[in-house]
């Protein structure tokens, strides 16, 4: 009886290494496919390293399982629909047609396909090779990020200004080629440039198809009323005109240069004024030969009781005795007038006045 328990203890023994050999085996086998599949499972996963997972797109566009260089491809001809679109711009009533590309708009393409590459990164080991060996799209969307050049849209808005900008017209009254002119004044345009390169800016960002950009009025810096007083002496008829802008205030008959002397044509200004002037002999030794070398203020003076004094040597818009000698060419250069009408006119001119001598 003992040695039969004995020889079955033994069998029962033997049987349990031998389970746990198998037992061993079996785990061994396990972990080597175990191995092995993770291995198989990061090889698949640097294979595929240089695609994109399934289910992302750049604006718009489908780049799952794209290599770089297609998804570069393919997302930079969708760009293209953006930076080769047609903006209207216009202004005080024309338009000029552009691209957003000329316009110096760039896309980020480069960055956004890194972005995409880098969604890939953001997952664990197994997830990650779950979406590709499954074709299982992730949710990944991403926008193209686009810029532009504020000096190549600051050239445009320029080059647009030069185009629209018309300068304003300042009221003159002038002596040109011996003719008095008088122009009225006229507003001008301009182009609000800071205002017109905020405008396209936004246009580009919103990617708009055209683009209203706004135009100032430019005011003349001399109107009519800023002209003040204008005297004009018209050689050829012997009349002084008094102007208020263009408005005639006063007209006399004057007497201007003899044969022989000049009224001189230009434009001059009233430099200085007399009540009662006295008078110096100017050519003692020539026309004033037989008059005194002065003559204090009263009646009888060579220049009445007004006197204005022009900056043209010598010329004076002056009163007379000789009444006479008004609506002639009597004087040795000088603009008569009559004594009463000089006086009328004296307090109406001031310093500074404009005087047009014209033949």
């Amino acid at each position: 009886m003992k040695a039969t328990g004995s020889m079955a203890r033994g069998r029962h023994g033997r049987r349990s290494h031998r389970g746990w050999k198998i037992g061993l085996a079996v785990l061994a086998v396990l972990a080597t496919v175990s191995a092995g599949t993770a291995y198989a499972a990061y090889r698949y996963d640097r294979s595929e390293a240089d695609r994109i997972l399934p289910g992302v797109s750049i604006e718009g566009v489908d780049v799952s399982g794209m290599a770089r260089s297609q998804a570069v491809r393919e997302v930079t001809a969708k760009a293209q629909e953006t930076l080769g679109a047609t903006l209207t711009v216009a202004a005080a009533g024309r338009s000029w047609l552009v691209t957003p590309a000329a316009l110096g708009m760039t896309a980020d393409v480069d960055g956004a396909v890194d972005q995409a590459f880098a969604l890939a990164d953001h997952m664990s080991f197994v997830n990650r090779v779950y979406h590709r060996a499954a074709d299982k799209p992730i949710e990944g969307s991403i926008d193209l990020s686009y810029a532009y050049e504020r000096s190549r849209i600051g050239a445009f808005v320029e080059q647009a200004r030069a185009e629209v900008a018309v300068p304003a017209v300042d009221a003159r009254f002038a002596l040109v080629h011996d003719e008095v002119v008088m122009r009225h004044p006229a507003e001008g345009r301009d182009l609000r440039s800071g205002l017109a390169e905020a405008r396209i800016r936004t246009a580009l960002e919103e990617r708009l198809g055209s683009v209203q950009v706004p135009v100032k009025v430019v005011e003349p810096e001399v109107t009519v009323g800023a002209l003040g007083k204008t005297i004009v002496v018209d050689l050829s008829d012997t009349t002084l005109v008094l102007y208020e802008g263009f408005k005639v205030e006063k007209e006399y008959r004057v007497a201007t240069a003899a044969p022989g002397y000049t009224t001189p044509v230009g434009t001059w200004k009233v430099i200085n004024k007399a009540e009662n002037p006295s008078w110096t002999n100017p050519d003692p030794t020539g026309w004033g030969a037989d008059l005194p070398p002065y003559i204090p203020p009263g009646a009888g003076n060579p220049l009445g009781t007004r006197a204005l004094y022009l900056n043209a040597p010598g010329i004076r818009i002056h009163g007379t005795y000789s009444s006479d000698s008004i609506g002639t060419h009597a004087s040795h250069g000088c603009i008569r007038m009559l004594i009463s009408d000089s006086e009328e006119l004296f307090p109406l001119v001031p310093v500074g006045t404009r005087v047009i001598i014209k033949p």
